[in-house]
């Protein structure tokens, strides 16, 4: 008989709870057309359950039309898109996770204090294109050891760390001591850029690796960082880590003969695709047993644009509480 443990915490943080929120409150009061920057958050299946709501994603605001209304994504944008949207004329609800714009005004803090910005992150990632955005002309992106050895600084004594949110924790300790061991004197800030849900999420993959599990499944989307880096954290481990949308893209070889399998979901995913997974899992014929790994009770408030569109007292971050248009099967 298969066993299959849910981690929990899994599925949507404060900042991802705020982000849709953000969008079907702003959806129900302004109606369409509506348009986003980028994806709200890095998920499949919300983005195409807004798309059928009608709901736009652009990628660059020349898309929306000059006084449209434009909500930016959970993930932050540059100073040179604020100054774009205000030359465009353009109605800006600004969903941008709490956590990433703590990172864009430690970026502020350390330049009038004259330090050259190391940001360790994928290049290529929306948070990290944001936050780069900020003093282009003083941040270096790392994303590997190699790249930490061929860094050039204006004064090595004057350097600090900053942290793309959604990294893997273990993966952000190997850069921070490559980059010490470079930069002697490197100054981190006080607390730590990943976030809570971010580390939380990998803290229990490690615990249900520590129940003795032979296959993780990570529900959530390719282009989610903090997915990928669940999968990682159990592959580093020597545990068997798959990354899938739905339930569907399981494959029976990965199933066929474990005795144990993790389930857990990144933090944009939403809890309808673990249910998937976990009726698809019991038909056939493994026994599922949630485990209340880590507690969390994180809430961010709405964006001020929006805040005032609702009278609701109840607190975000709680699906169970404020059940979500996109958290329906």
């Amino acid at each position: 008989m298969t066993k299959v443990y849910l981690a929990k915490p899994r599925g949507f943080c404060a900042g991802v709870v705020r982000a849709i929120d953000t969008v079907d409150i702003a959806l129900k009061h302004f109606g369409t057309p509506l348009y986003v920057r980028k994806e709200i958050v890095h998920n499949q299946s919300v983005v195409e359950k807004f798309k059928a709501r009608g709901v736009s994603f652009i990628d660059y605001l020349s898309e929306a039309p000059a006084g449209s209304r434009v909500i930016f994504s959970a993930h932050g944008v540059s100073p040179q898109i604020r100054q774009e949207a205000k030359k465009r004329d353009l109605k800006i609800i600004d969903a941008t996770c709490p956590l990433v714009t703590k990172v864009h005004a430690e970026v502020h803090r350390y330049r009038k204090l004259g330090f050259a910005i190391v940001l360790i992150g994928h290049q290529d990632h929306d948070e990290v294109e944001g936050t780069l955005g900020e003093a282009p002309d003083i941040i270096q992106v790392v994303g590997t050891v190699e790249e930490v050895e061929n860094l050039v600084v204006p004064d090595p004594d004057r350097v600090v760390a900053l942290t793309q949110t959604t990294l893997s924790v273990d993966e952000s300790k190997v850069m921070i001591d490559a980059l010490r061991k470079k930069f002697p004197n490197l100054t981190t800030p006080p607390k730590d850029d990943i976030c809570y849900a971010t580390q939380n999420r990998q803290d229990a993959v490690k615990s249900l690796v520590g129940k003795g599990i032979d296959l993780l499944l990570v529900v959530g989307s390719q282009n989610s960082s903090n997915s990928q880096r669940l999968c990682e954290v159990a592959k580093a481990l020597g545990v068997e880590a798959h990354l899938i949308d739905r339930a569907t893209e399981i494959k029976e070889e990965w199933v066929s003969n474990k005795k144990c399998i993790g389930l857990t979901a990144g933090a944009s995913a939403p809890e309808y695709l673990v249910e998937e997974v976990v009726a698809m899992l019991e038909s056939l014929g493994a026994i599922s047993e949630e485990l209340n790994l880590i507690e969390e009770d994180v809430n961010f408030a709405l964006p001020s644009e929006i805040s005032d569109l609702v009278n609701d007292k109840t607190p975000l971050g709680s699906s169970e509480k404020t059940p979500l248009p996109t958290a329906q099967a």
